[in-house]
């Protein structure tokens, strides 16, 4: 009914995107600032670009964001922010005294040539920026990247804020990449398990999952502090999940403050998991506790137990290329077929290492990088599939072409639980499987004729 007009003829297309299985770079840098504890982003354009940056993070978490803009006019608009973000850094300051500014600029500020070093610099040396007071900044133009690149500059930001002392505190940091806040949870909860201190940067938990007290709060108590950020150049060693969201900072770390580091993949479902307890436990010099390998027998008794439901269905998945990655590698151990891959995001590696995971698949595979929901819809409409994940704005085919959908990644605008319920690690893998075990069933349930629809399958 919706998308009914998309043709089945697959025609190429390069200046064209319809669709898009993406969004723009400041949402992502938006996201990894508020991860920094007592922090307030800041839009460096106008007003309407914040606005819609902060109402697409509010409708996903389901929390007020709070960011504030230059906001541009004409006059800025031709010549320049610089007077708008001066006055900006003053009047935040003076009136919401966080602990720290988070610049991220829009297509306007880029365009014009902003010079935002130099303006966060003239900040310092005016007064605009009190002593003790720190204002950070990310160039993140809309038209190029993601919200995925968005979010690693932020990050890479973030790691830049580093301070060697001279002396190791022993801890390892974490770069969790684009997760949820419950995911972020998660990954410290293991941590504890297996008895490693890390620095996770950037923490959404606390922030945007954080409990309804009755009592405002501008900064909520969640967040990577300062001190921790800066304290990053003397841990141990990095473990970055995700070579889109989390490398470019790790890296930064390594070369500049020799803090080793670990490009592993985001630890969504059995094997990618096994690999981040695997490099967690090296590093930190520990074992793996008793109750982690029963969280994993756990995954692998659900797995054993239901395989027969999930052998050989196919599945199109849509998302961020760290979550496709992982999420394509767990389809396959459960011999579940992962044959339409898209992402918005650019780059040719995320194609050869999809190819290389799906290689042992019994159906064809095709995956797009930079690639848009109406290529997907077209490809499916050539021939169906039996799963979609993917977020929100695939309900639109699934509705169409009578598929079931099973909801996972960003942006999820129509439903609730995604910032409570960790996809991550054995436990997450477990939850991912149960949605999916659902949605397959819930349609087995629908179309089962009368002498067939049991109780018990």
């Amino acid at each position: 009914m919706l998308l009914r007009h998309t043709p089945k003829e697959i025609s190429e297309r390069t200046a064209l995107t319809i669709n898009p299985a993406k969004t723009c770079q400041p949402i992502g840098a938006m996201y990894a600032a508020l991860g920094i504890h007592g922090c307030l982003p800041h839009s460096h354009g106008s007003q309407g670009c914040c606005a819609y940056h902060r109402s697409t993070l509010t409708r996903h978490y389901k929390e007020p964001i709070s960011a504030a803009t230059s906001s541009f006019t004409e006059g800025s608009s031709v010549f320049g922010g610089q007077a708008n973000l001066l006055q900006a850094i003053s009047t935040i300051f003076s009136v919401y005294n966080p602990e720290i500014i988070a610049v991220h600029t829009t297509c306007l500020s880029e365009t014009i040539g902003d010079d935002l070093p130099q303006i966060m610099k003239k900040s310092i040396d005016e007064g605009n920026t009190p002593e003790g007071k720190i204002v950070i900044g990310a160039s993140t133009p809309s038209y190029v990247g993601s919200h995925v690149t968005g979010f690693s500059t932020m990050v890479k930001t973030m790691a830049d804020m580093a301070e060697p002392t001279g002396k190791k505190n022993g801890k390892v940091n974490i770069i969790p990449g684009w997760v949820e806040p419950c995911d972020m949870e998660e990954i410290k909860r293991i941590a504890a398990m297996i008895g490693v201190d890390i620095t996770l940067f950037p923490d959404t938990s606390g922030v945007l999952n954080s409990p309804l007290s009755g009592e405002y709060t501008m900064f909520p108590k969640g967040g990577t502090t300062v001190a921790e950020l800066k304290g990053c150049a003397n841990a141990i060693g990095t473990l970055a999940l995700g070579e889109w969201c989390s490398a470019d900072a790790a890296r930064l770390l390594d070369t500049k403050h020799k803090v080793p580091c670990s490009i592993l993949d985001m630890p969504f479902g059995l094997k990618a998991t096994d690999r981040f307890i695997n490099a967690l436990r090296t590093v930190g010099g520990t074992t793996v506790p008793e109750e982690i390998t029963d969280e994993r027998g756990q995954l692998i008794d659900f797995i054993s137990d239901m395989h027969q439901y999930f052998y050989h269905k196919k599945v199109a998945i849509v998302g961020d290329p760290d979550q496709l990655i992982s999420m394509a590698e767990f389809l396959m151990s459960i011999d579940m077929c992962p044959v339409y891959v898209i992402t918005g995001t650019p780059g040719k590696r995320f194609e050869r290492r999809i190819k290389e995971i799906t290689k042992e698949s019994p159906f064809p595979v095709k995956v797009k990088a930079q690639g848009d929901m109406f290529l997907l819809h077209q490809w499916i409409k050539n021939d169906p599939v039996d799963l979609i994940i993917g977020n929100t704005y695939c309900k639109y085919i699934s509705r169409d072409e009578d598929i079931p959908l099973v909801r996972w990644g960003f942006p999820i605008l129509d439903r609730q639980g995604h910032q409570y319920f960790p996809t991550v690690g054995y436990k997450g893998g477990i939850r991912i499987l149960e949605k999916i075990l659902s949605s397959l069933l819930d349609r087995t349930d629908r179309d089962a004729p009368e002498e067939k629809f049991e109780l018990v399958f």
